[in-house]
């Protein structure tokens, strides 16, 4: 299935959670800490300029690795695969 956020949304799809610490100890389900980071899989057309009637283009494109806030976005499953869907203003940064 193909998705194409609308308006000023972003789908992103959240990193991997870490296996095991630095040192080589595995973590049980329960211990892991849900990744702020992840990759921009799709971008809307941007924010909407009421004044002029076009869009502001987006400071993020698609391939963008962002860093967002723990309670960022919306959670959505797509074909089995968990992604977020967040506004431009929950990212944080992008990750260079």
């Amino acid at each position: 299935m193909k998705v194409r956020p609308l308006g000023d949304k972003i789908l992103v799809k959240r990193d991997e959670a870490a296996t095991k610490t630095d040192s080589g100890i595995f973590l049980p389900e329960s211990a892991k800490d849900k990744p702020k980071q992840g990759k921009v899989m799709a971008v809307g057309n941007g924010i909407l300029n009421k004044d002029k009637g076009t869009y502001v283009p987006f400071t993020v494109k698609k391939g963008d690795t962002v860093i967002f806030s723990s309670y960022s976005g919306t959670e959505v499953k797509i074909d089995g695969e968990p992604y977020l869907i967040m506004t431009e203003e929950e990212i944080l940064g992008i990750v260079e």
